[in-house]
């Protein structure tokens, strides 16, 4: 059974890294080979080089254009993994190829991320090799943003405006005809509005998966993504993350609109949750806690008279986080809220976007992306705060 780690010496203190997924999958192998490849791979490092495992059908195209030091072809190593254990059921695959890498690298273990396939750990920890799952996160160095990445959010971010602003113009020039808005001859529901925004975020480089367009009471629930007719008169919620296509960044922005007239308690809640962002935004800077900065909006909502409330229907108020880590995924490391007690590092790159829902009175929630500086933070973001549209 321990035939592919014979003739190994002791390893050393810290194991090497090892991953196993897709790139859609996976922002860690992602960022580990800067290389996109919509099916599972095995990657790891040895020796200080990163090396990657790939098929013929992505192997050429790896060698001239990822950010891996060495591309091994896997149909060899697949090849020499079925001669070794010739009666592996299933037939000899990824688990025996790892084991047979491990033995030419001379590697006894590798550290593995917590998402990592357990039926391959199963499988390589039966034939001896050891393997430590990591908790948390598997590259803590993805958090700190260099210039070119923090670029590459300002892109996505441009991307999500883009996606903004299709879905402030569509219903711009939608009319009021009673309870609906009616654009083009057909009346404007959340589901034309996400067409709307996904296109012009498609035209721009960047897939936007999950848009969120949803007005009224479906807007009080932060993750609902809006279906059905919009109506006049209410507070819509449009919160759009893509992904550009070039880089696996992500944007994040949302914005909240109003087509028609806005009553006075609509204005009061849309004014607060702006204070708030902004008090938020005064807060953060290197060495800040994040329970501190989301205090901040707290403070705000609370000498504002908002009351956070857990009801038999779900809660109202001011109740998620006030930001989230933004990177190669749309939540990551680090966290801005109450539960979470982490001293803002220079570099990192976080979202900030308080909200207020009440249904009845509807919700409201701005969100923009900044990096943190030593001083005030550097904006990632940009779009207007206009939001009622005649």
């Amino acid at each position: 059974m321990n035939a592919g780690l014979a003739n190994i010496p002791a390893m050393s203190p810290t194991l090497p890294p090892l991953l196993y997924a897709s790139t859609d999958r996976s922002a860690d192998i992602l960022y580990f080979g800067r290389f996109d490849v919509p099916d599972p791979f095995i990657a790891f490092a040895a020796r200080g080089k990163k090396i990657a495992v790939l098929s013929a059908l992505e192997f050429g195209r790896a060698k001239k254009t990822s950010g891996f030091d060495r591309v091994l072809p896997l149909e060899p190593w697949l090849k020499k993994a079925a001669a070794v254990w010739p009666s592996t059921k299933p037939r000899a695959g990824a688990a025996e190829v790892i084991l047979l890498l491990a033995r030419a690298y001379r590697l006894r273990g590798f550290a593995v991320p917590e998402d990592f396939p357990a039926g391959l750990i199963d499988r390589l920890r039966r034939h001896g090799l050891r393997i430590k799952v990591t908790a948390g996160s598997f590259f803590p160095e993805r958090e700190i943003k260099t210039p070119a990445e923090a670029a590459a959010i300002r892109e996505g971010n441009r991307c999500s405006a883009l996606g903004i602003a299709a879905a402030q113009d569509m219903l711009h020039a939608s009319k009021i005809r009673g309870n609906r808005l009616w654009y083009r001859g057909a009346i404007l529901t959340s589901e034309r509005l996400k067409v709307a925004i996904e296109t012009a975020c498609l035209e721009a480089g960047a897939v936007s998966l999950n848009t969120i367009a949803a007005g009224g009471d479906q807007a009080c629930d932060p993750h609902e993504r809006g279906h059905g007719p919009l109506r006049p008169h209410e507070l819509i919620i449009v919160d759009v993350f893509p992904r550009v296509t070039a880089t696996g960044y992500h944007g994040d922005m949302t914005r909240a609109f109003l087509k028609g007239r806005a009553s006075d308690a609509q204005r009061a809640l849309v004014t607060a949750v702006r204070d708030a962002q902004l008090a938020a935004l005064g807060c953060i800077r290197t060495g800040a806690n994040g329970r501190d900065v989301h205090a901040a909006c707290v403070d705000v909502f609370t000498c504002r008279g908002y009351k956070t409330k857990c009801t038999p229907r779900g809660s109202v108020g001011f109740f998620h986080g006030t930001g989230h880590g933004l990177g190669l995924d749309v939540h990551e490391p680090p966290r801005l809220s109450a539960t979470v007690d982490y001293k803002l590092k220079t570099g990192s790159v976080v979202t900030v976007e308080p909200g207020l829902y009440f249904p009845g009175l509807g919700g409201c929630r701005i969100e923009d992306v900044v990096q943190v500086a030593s001083a005030k933070p550097r904006m990632l973001s940009s779009y207007h705060y206009n939001w009622e549209l005649s």
